[in-house]
């Protein structure tokens, strides 16, 4: 569950989170719509660092002193970085900003990158948390997704990762793969429980526009076939231990990914990195700020640390926030306290109304009016639900 807010409302700023990008990847797969760019010799990393650096130097006027919850380096591939590398980064970063005595740190990782002592190097340098994109233990279907790995190299990279003393271990899975049957989809499952991680991604595979995939799409599973990976998967998970709390989330007692916490909390983060969004809460004005960076690797490294590095810089309108905040609060499967609607947006909960009424009627909201949270038909239906608080609902 997630703590009861501060009854001073927007009197309390949100927590503070920091996500670092790493857009470079050893070749880009044929499903991903992220941000990142193959690599075409070595990285410059020295240079990289002093751009990430001086990002955060020109972000932290809106950091307003609060200290870092967490941190989360994403990519791309950022286990292609020297561990001497993150722990510069590392470094920097807690010179120049507070860090809460627990603060989580992950750093996403591919199971092809992995070489020896270089997650013992990441968790010297202070990482806390590892996430492994396995996102299938069948080589067959490593192959189809374009992987640079196989179903051995992953089962290497979590047993180094248990050498480098991580015990706390997220894997990325995936379901719907191409020409995958119901039973593969479920012997996947078993394959990843074996590896005992923490914390379980487990998401559909989605044909995102303009990637290879969407281009030219491989032979998918059907919806009835999809729909019965999904549940029949959710079975299984809950099986073995795994509590399902986003829609797409499932951990071991104590072990929830706190910094997406944050985002599905409508906390704060500050993103630094070609590419990285931040979200922003104004602590005198209340009002929520976005903006991104440039997303091309070259251009980052030239801009970072200037005005011009700072993209689409923008106000959340106050009838934004309505939507914006429950695309997130309800992913939760405990949702939140409707209190905290008030907290992060200085609005009060009768602002969704009718459609709140409507949607709790209906089954898909809980009844309780203390809890803005979906039952288990509107978490199934989530696109539905938010349909009803756009417009007039």
């Amino acid at each position: 569950m997630i703590p009861e807010p501060h009854p001073a409302s927007r009197a309390v700023s949100p927590p503070l989170a920091l996500y670092v990008h790493i857009p470079w990847c050893v070749r880009k797969c044929p499903y991903c719509d992220f941000n990142s760019h193959a690599r075409d010799g070595a990285l410059p990393e020295p240079e990289y660092l002093a751009a990430l650096l001086r990002d955060l130097d020109a972000s932290l006027p809106a950091a307003a002193g609060r200290p870092l919850a967490s941190i989360f380096i994403g990519g791309g591939t950022p286990s292609l970085l020297k561990p001497a590398t993150i722990g510069a980064l590392l470094d920097g970063i807690a010179a120049r900003m507070g860090l809460a005595p627990d603060i989580e740190v992950t750093i996403e990782a591919n199971p092809g990158t992995v070489e020896q002592g270089r997650f013992s190097g990441y968790r010297t340098a202070g990482v806390t948390r590892l996430s492994l994109g396995v996102q299938s233990l069948d080589d067959r279907a490593l192959l189809a997704l374009g992987r640079i790995h196989d179903a051995g190299e992953a089962r290497h990279a979590v047993a180094a990762a248990r050498r480098a003393g991580f015990d706390n271990l997220n894997l990325d899975l995936m379901f719907g793969l191409p020409e995958q049957s119901l039973t593969a989809a479920l012997e996947d499952l078993e394959a990843a429980f074996a590896l005992e991680p923490e914390h379980l991604s487990w998401y559909q595979l989605t044909l995102e526009p303009n990637t290879p995939f969407a281009h030219a799409p491989p032979p998918l599973p059907g919806d009835d076939i999809l729909w019965d990976m999904h549940e029949a998967g959710l079975g299984r998970i809950a099986d073995a231990g795994y509590g399902r709390y986003e829609v797409s989330a499932f951990a071991r007692p104590g072990r929830r990914c706190r910094h997406n916490l944050n985002y599905w909390t409508f906390g704060d983060y500050l993103g630094i990195g070609a590419g990285a969004h931040a979200k922003l809460t104004d602590p005198a004005s209340g009002r929520v700020t976005r903006d991104s960076r440039p997303r091309h690797p070259r251009e980052y490294l030239e801009r970072a640390g200037t005005p011009a590095a700072t993209v689409n810089p923008h106000g959340v309108e106050p009838a934004e926030l309505p939507l914006e905040f429950l695309m997130n609060a309800l992913r939760l499967t405990d949702g939140v306290p409707a209190a905290l609607y008030g907290a992060r947006t200085g609005q009060s909960p009768a602002t969704l109304e009718p459609a709140l009424s409507r949607a709790r009627t209906d089954g898909l909201l809980v009844p309780d009016p203390e809890r803005l949270a979906p039952t288990p038909l509107g978490l199934r239906y989530l696109n539905e639900v938010l349909l009803r608080f756009m417009g007039d609902g």
